[in-house]
């Protein structure tokens, strides 16, 4: 900068220590810099603006056309992470199953970080490290504020890499993250947001909402005070009002009502209904309970789960459970905490709700993702029946076939794994289990015949964090020396996973007959046209104006 220039900025109010280290690019207009104070070594790139930052610009480089206004402070130390490399202390919260992000972690290898200890601490880890030591190596020239970003109206700013297109409006504290954009504009941090240790990514973070050691992914939406600590949100979750720690958040995962505790649990596409609450401190070795709640769960209003436990996948959770239940055996139930704390398990239930099919067929259509250019970082199996949750119900039939010959207690119930099951239940159960098999199978029938020399048909299927995947896969997988390879191997599995899935059920489910799909289907459409009935019942009980026995009209 020549003298001219700096005298320019100096009436503007802007000041430095040391002008030599200040290099504005050529052609910038200097009238849209002012009221700023410069420390250290700072580069501005051509085209940007900036406007009243008294705490001044420390060590930043600032893109082309970016906006600064109103900010309080913009520092960076030198040896800023910018958040990458952050230890989250999912599930176990105090620390034995962490999970170290970087922008573009993917829930698959954040699941298998925390459901594999052991292999993260002597294989993924190190991958880990080298793979954010080539992402600091390809950003070495990289802005630490993006061309096309927009910080107005901010509290200080420290640490914090914002990439192109990200827009930050009125946040109260941003230190030690990264604001990621994979697509202008996609990226937005609002409101009273204070934040440490982060990674926000492709997301909408807003109003109040504090996070502490936190990744918040893809097409996710944190508003309205929610709190977050050490939990880690994949794809198009919707976190508001409450709270969460200690969470491994998965797919579709929402909470957005006040008083709703998530925590040390794993969940995808969940519902969490008013007030959820949870536990994972028993007062003797401290928060080491977890739980998994398998994907699709729904909890009602004021429900409470004593961890460790897991809940089976696409179950209503109801009341309060203090047993640490494990009702993974029996997929799709209604689940109900008695008196004293106890499960009481109705197997199967939730396959008769209009509702589940109601959920398959919005998931897809609401992926936040799609549309904006963006890569994918998330791979998700939307199927509601899929090999893993048919698995379970195959499982399920065959413990249910056990237990009906045993005599039942005093109460009528028959014992499970420290759950109570009517009789009743598990004869209705089995009809249901038996419907949906019948339904799946015909389901296949519809897709073009696909084959996968390599596929297994005695494989075992897993749920990785909403990719369903077999075991033989998984294991080629972990057998990667890279993180590249890793997720390389992960979208091979997800583009063979249909191939896959037809070879297997050809032969797990041979023998169900897929005629009794028009049943499950004729049970799923009763189930909705009697919801249409008592809504119009209530509808018409609450009118201002209803028709009368006589055929006359008058106010009720």
């Amino acid at each position: 900068m020549n003298n001219e220039e700096i005298e320019i900025l100096e009436r503007q109010g802007c000041f430095s220590t040391d002008w030599s280290r200040v290099e504005i690019a050529e052609g910038t207009d200097l009238s849209r810099i002012r009221n700023v104070y410069f420390s250290g070594p700072v580069r501005i790139g051509k085209g940007s603006e900036i406007i009243n930052v008294p705490g001044g610009i420390s060590n930043v480089r600032i893109g082309d056309y970016v906006r600064i206004i109103n900010v309080a402070r913009i520092e960076n130390s030198s040896n800023a992470s910018f958040g990458v490399g952050t230890d989250v202390a999912v599930l176990d919260e105090t620390g034995g199953r962490p999970v170290r992000i970087y922008p573009g972690i993917s829930a698959q290898i954040a699941a298998i970080a925390a459901r594999m200890p052991e292999y993260a601490t002597e294989r993924l880890f190190p991958m880990i490290d080298r793979h954010i030591a080539e992402m600091k190596s390809e950003e070495r020239d990289m802005p630490e504020i993006g061309d096309g970003a927009q910080i107005f109206d901010c509290g200080p700013i420290s640490d914090v890499r914002v990439w192109p297109g990200v827009l930050i409006e009125g946040a109260a504290l941003l230190h030690n993250g990264s604001v990621v954009s994979n697509q202008r504009h996609s990226t937005y941090v609002g409101q009273g947001v204070n934040a440490e240790n982060f990674i926000i990514e492709d997301a909408s973070v807003a109003n109040g909402v504090v996070l502490r050691n936190t990744y918040v992914g893809q097409g996710c939406v944190i508003d309205k005070g929610f709190t977050s600590h050490d939990s880690l949100f994949f794809a198009n979750c919707s976190m508001e009002n409450g709270e969460a720690c200690a969470v491994l958040a998965g797919p579709y995962t929402v909470s957005m009502h006040k008083s709703s505790l998530l925590i040390g649990c794993q969940t995808s596409f969940m519902n969490a209904g008013s007030g959820t609450n949870m536990s994972n401190h028993m007062y003797k070795l401290g928060p080491v309970h977890w739980g998994v709640l398998e994907r699709g769960v729904k909890t009602s209003s004021n429900s409470y789960v004593m961890h460790g436990s897991r809940i089976g996948a696409f179950s209503l959770v109801m009341g309060d459970h203090k047993t640490h239940p494990d009702t993974s055996a029996f997929p799709f139930s209604y689940l109900f905490g008695d008196k004293d704390g106890k499960t009481i398990v109705v197997p199967g239930a939730m396959l008769k709700s209009y509702g589940l099919k109601r959920d398959g067929d919005k998931w897809p259509k609401r992926d936040r993702r799609l549309g904006n250019g963006m890569r994918l970082n998330d791979r998700i199996s939307f199927g509601i029946l899929n090999p893993y949750t048919a698995d379970m119900i195959l499982e399920a039939i065959d413990i249910i076939d056990r237990l009906l010959p045993q005599a039942s207690d005093g109460e009528g119930y028959i014992g499970y794994n420290g759950m109570k099951i009517k009789r009743s239940s598990l004869e209705k159960g089995r009809g249901l289990y038996t419907l949906a098999l019948s339904k799946y199978v015909d389901s296949l029938k519809e897709k073009e015949p696909a084959e996968h020399p390599d596929a297994d048909i005695t494989d075992h299927w897993i749920d990785l964090l909403g990719q369903v995947i077999t075991e033989s896969d998984l294991k080629r997988a972990l057998a990667a020396d890279s993180i590249k390879e890793i997720e390389q191997a992960l979208d091979e599995a997800s583009a063979s996973y249909e191939a896959c899935e037809q070879q297997w059920a050809a032969t797990r489910l041979k023998g169900h007959n897929p005629d009794l799909s028009s049943e499950f289907d004729a049970m799923i459409e009763k189930d909705r046209k009697d919801s249409l009935t008592q809504i119009k019942k209530e509808t018409d009980m609450l009118s201002l104006i209803n028709t009368t026995s006589n055929g006359k009209t008058g106010i009720h």
